[in-house]
């Protein structure tokens, strides 16, 4: 069956919430509209007019892209779908001089090594089937204010390498009631978010200067949703990790943090990292 490689646009977006879908992914039509409102992305679409595969880069900066929803319909696999517009995608972060970075799952783990993707870090993705707790308070914790933007924006580039405003003031704005600050003496030590996904509310990012901090904030935005819940919890934050498995959460499936190239790099500060923003998002 013919099929036609294009630039993924808004008129698109049946389809690609069809492929997340297809694969049991958490997003929803927001996280798209976000993803290709700043990002770019391509597809290929078969002659029935059916978007069978996808795959996003997302600018941070000059220096690195996200790549993302590297997705096929279960149909449509085994084609070299995927494997096409990955490249096409790295062909346009090789002319951009940007560094391509990307979560991978299981699955996808061994074609992004044979891709020239290196290993970084890891994390977990941690579930919970439903939980209801609107009463924990801490008087360090602070719903997000307009005041508190530049020192969480600081914040997190030095986390995550890049500045991401667009995506945190999405998400922000989301989620309000979840969108908290850990400030003391004025300086801000940590921040998390959340979204509503197509299966669940996602924690993260959470980014924090110390563990107790991160606790603290993972706690807090638990008790502020309810119904499923998912966490991407990173690997050198153990003891957040144990402490969700003692709220009842269960592990879903691990993520490798991977860069391409020799020269590729995993950006930032890891270690304020306790909770990506999802493997879509960084």
């Amino acid at each position: 069956m013919e099929s036609t490689e294009h630039v993924l646009e808004e008129r698109h977006l049946a389809g690609c919430l069809a492929l997340s879908k297809s694969a049991n992914w958490n997003q929803n039509e927001a996280d798209w509209r976000l993803m290709l409102g700043f990002g770019r992305g391509w597809g290929i679409t078969t002659a029935d007019d059916i978007l069978a595969a996808s795959t996003l880069a997302l600018p941070y900066g000059r220096d690195f892209a996200w790549l993302a929803m590297v997705l096929v319909l279960p149909e449509q696999r085994r084609q070299g779908y995927a494997s096409r517009l990955l490249r096409i995608a790295l062909a346009e972060m090789q002319a951009q001089r940007r560094i391509a970075l990307l979560d991978a799952t299981p699955a996808g783990h061994e074609v992004y090594i044979q891709e020239g993707f290196r290993e970084f870090w890891g994390f977990k993705r941690f579930s919970l089937s439903d939980f209801r707790n609107s009463n924990y308070a801490n008087k360090d914790l602070q719903p997000f204010q307009e005041t508190h933007w530049p020192q969480v924006l600081a914040l997190d580039a030095a986390a995550f390498g890049g500045d991401r405003e667009v995506v945190l003031r999405n998400l922000a704005a989301r989620q309000p009631k979840a969108a908290l600050v850990a400030e003391r003496n004025g300086e801000i030590g940590g921040f998390v978010l959340a979204r509503e996904g197509r299966e669940a509310m996602q924690i993260g990012p959470l980014v924090a200067r110390d563990e107790l901090t991160a606790r603290a904030l993972f706690a807090a935005a638990l008790g502020r949703v309810s119904g499923p819940v998912y966490a991407d919890i990173a690997d050198h934050a153990a003891p957040l990790q144990g402490w969700a498995l003692e709220q009842g959460f269960t592990i879903q499936r691990p993520f490798t943090r991977m860069a391409h190239g020799p020269r590729g790099y995993a950006p930032g500060d890891a270690s304020l990292v306790f909770c990506p923003a999802g493997p879509e998002l960084g």
